[in-house]
C-alpha cells in the first residue's frame, strides 16, 4: 500500500450512525477537516432496526386495539381481521423511507469525507483501515454504536431466533412469540405483537420491568401489559430447537415448558468495540472493555480520543447520542482545548400503552414525593383509558428533581416534566401556570399539591381549577 493512499484529517470519526453523523457535523462546523469512516453507510440504527420500525409496528397495534375497544363508546365494528403480511409490508416500506432519508445526508458531505472501510487502532491515536491505508488525525472519535447479540442459551438455534435486526424482515406475524428481556424494546414489541393477535410470553430474570424506579409505576405497567401477553418474571430459561419451533423451559414460581414459533431476544445491545483493537490504543478500559471517558467532555482520559453514542454504553438513547456527538465533535476539533458541557436532565421513555417514563434523579433520602392517580382522572375517563399513576419528586424547598409515570399521555407529560425540572421550578411555580380543562395535564396537579403540603408551601389559588369536574 503506497504512502499516497494514506489519509489525513483533523478529526477521524469511526462510525456513521446518529452519533457519528452529529460528531462529523459539529467538528466540521468548528473548522476541522473530517473523515467519517464506516464499513456500510447503511443509515442509523434508529431508522433501520430501532426507533422507527418498532414504532411502525406499535402504530399497527394501536389501530387494532382501538377497533377492539370501540364498543365501549357504542361504536361496534363488524369484525377485526389482522393481515399479518400487510402489517409487516407497511413496516418495511415506511422503514425504508426513513433509511433513505438518513442516507441522503451522506450525499451532502464534502467530497472525500465519507470513507468506506473498517478502522482499527494500530497504536495510540493511530488508525489503520482493513485495506491497509493509514489515517493520520489530530483526534479520533469512537462512534461505532452497539451490536445485537444472542446469548448462549439461544445461540445456534436457527432463524427462528430473532433480534431487532431480523424481526422486521419477517414476511408475516409470528404465530407464537417468546420475548426474552423486559426492557424497553422487549416490552414494546411484546405488547404490540400481543395486540396484533400473536400469542406472546415475555421472560426475564429480573422481577422489575423497564427498570421502573417507582413501585406504584411498576405495578401500573405490569397490570397494563399483562392484559396483552403472559409475563414470566424472575425466571431462568433454557432453549432447544425442535421440529416446529423453539422449545423453552423456564424456572421460577410457576415453572413450565412451551414451544414457540419464534423467539425475540431483547436482552440489550453491547457496545460495538471488538474490532477496534482497543488494546493498541493505550486507553484506560473499564471492566467491560469500554474506554473510560468523561461524559461532560466525551474525552477518554487526556488522550486525543473521544466517545459518543451507544459505543460508550452510558445512555443508549437517540437524543443522548446526538448530544454526545455534538460535544465530542466540538471538543475533538478544538483539542487540546476541551470544554465540559452540562448534560440534559436524564429522560427515558418506553412506548407501551400506557407509556412509562423516568425523568431526572431517582428519589433518595430527603426527597419529597407527590403522586397523581389517573384511575379516575377526568380526561382519561372520557377516553376510556383511566389507569396508571404519576410520581413527582422534589427537594425540601419544593423544587422538582425527578418523576416516574405510567399513565395516559405519558409520552407528552414526561416532556413537560423534563423541561420543568431543567428550569429549576418549584411545585407552587408550576401550579401557577395555566392548566386547560379538561386535559391529561390537569392530572399532575394532585402530585404538585401534595408536594406543596409536604413542604409547607402555599398552593396558588388564582389559577387553580382543581375543583372543576374531572380536573
Amino acid at each position: 500500500m503506497g504512502e499516497h493512499r494514506n489519509l489525513h484529517c483533523d478529526v477521524a470519526v469511526i462510525g456513521a450512525g446518529t452519533a457519528g453523523i452529529a460528531v462529523e457535523r459539529a467538528a466540521r462546523k468548528a473548522g476541522a477537516r473530517t473523515l467519517l469512516i464506516d464499513p456500510e453507510f447503511r443509515g442509523t440504527l434508529c431508522a433501520n432496526t430501532g426507533c422507527m420500525p418498532s414504532k411502525l409496528l406499535i402504530a399497527a397495534a394501536h389501530a387494532a386495539h382501538a377497533v377492539r375497544r370501540a364498543p365501549v363508546f357504542g361504536v361496534v365494528p363488524a369484525s377485526v381481521a389482522i393481515d399479518g403480511p400487510a402489517v409487516m409490508a407497511r413496516v418495511r416500506e415506511e422503514r425504508d423511507q426513513f433509511v433513505a432519508f438518513t442516507k441522503e445526508s451522506f450525499d451532502d458531505l464534502p467530497e472525500g469525507t465519507a470513507v468506506t472501510g473498517r478502522a482499527r487502532f494500530d497504536g495510540p491515536g493511530q488508525l489503520v483501515l482493513e485495506d491497509g491505508r493509514r489515517i493520520s488525525a489530530r483526534s479520533v472519535v469512537i462512534a461505532t454504536g452497539s451490536l445485537a447479540t444472542i446469548p448462549p442459551p439461544f445461540r445456534g438455534l436457527g432463524p427462528r431466533v430473532l433480534t431487532t435486526e431480523t424481526l422486521f424482515e419477517l414476511p408475516d406475524l409470528p404465530q407464537r412469540l417468546a420475548v426474552i428481556g423486559g426492557g424497553p424494546i422487549g416490552l414494546e414489541m411484546a405488547q404490540a405483537m400481543g395486540r396484533l393477535g400473536v400469542k406472546v410470553t415475555l421472560f426475564d430474570k429480573e422481577t422489575r420491568l423497564a427498570k421502573a424506579r417507582c413501585d406504584a409505576v411498576h405495578a401500573a405497567l405490569k397490570d397494563a401489559v399483562s392484559r396483552d401477553l403472559t409475563l414470566r418474571l424472575g425466571c431462568d430459561t433454557s432453549a432447544e430447537a425442535v421440529e416446529d419451533g423453539i422449545r423453552i423451559d423456564w424456572t421460577g414460581d410457576d415453572p413450565g415448558r412451551a414451544v414457540f414459533s419464534h423467539v425475540l431476544v431483547a436482552t440489550g445491545r453491547p457496545p460495538n468495540l471488538k474490532q477496534l483493537n482497543l488494546k493498541a490504543s493505550s486507553l484506560e478500559l473499564d471492566d467491560r472493555g469500554t474506554p473510560v471517558f468523561d461524559r461532560r467532555t466525551m474525552q477518554c482520559g487526556d488522550a486525543a480520543v473521544f466517545m459518543a453514542g451507544d459505543a460508550d454504553a452510558d445512555a443508549p438513547l437517540l437524543h443522548e447520542a446526538s448530544t454526545e456527538g455534538a460535544i465530542a465533535g466540538r471538543n475533538a476539533a478544538t483539542y487540546p482545548d476541551v470544554a465540559p458541557q452540562d448534560r440534559n436532565t436524564p429522560f427515558t421513555l418506553t412506548f407501551t400503552d400506557p407509556p412509562v417514563a423516568s425523568i431526572g434523579a431517582a428519589p433518595g433520602d430527603g426527597t419529597i414525593c407527590g403522586r397523581s392517580d389517573y384511575g379516575n382522572q377526568g380526561r382519561a375517563r372520557t377516553e376510556a383509558r383511566a389507569e396508571g399513576v404519576m410520581s413527582v419528586y422534589a427537594d425540601g424547598d419544593g423544587r422538582l428533581t425527578g418523576a416516574d409515570l405510567c399513565c395516559p399521555g405519558a409520552e407528552h407529560l414526561s416532556h413537560l416534566l423534563a423541561w420543568t425540572i431543567e428550569t429549576g421550578a418549584t411545585a407552587p411555580q408550576v401550579l401557577a401556570r395555566p392548566f386547560y380543562h379538561p386535559t391529561l395535564e390537569e392530572g399532575m396537579k394532585t402530585a404538585l399539591r401534595e408536594i406543596c403540603r409536604k413542604t409547607s408551601q402555599p398552593v396558588p389559588e388564582s389559577r387553580d381549577s382543581g375543583n372543576l369536574p374531572g380536573g
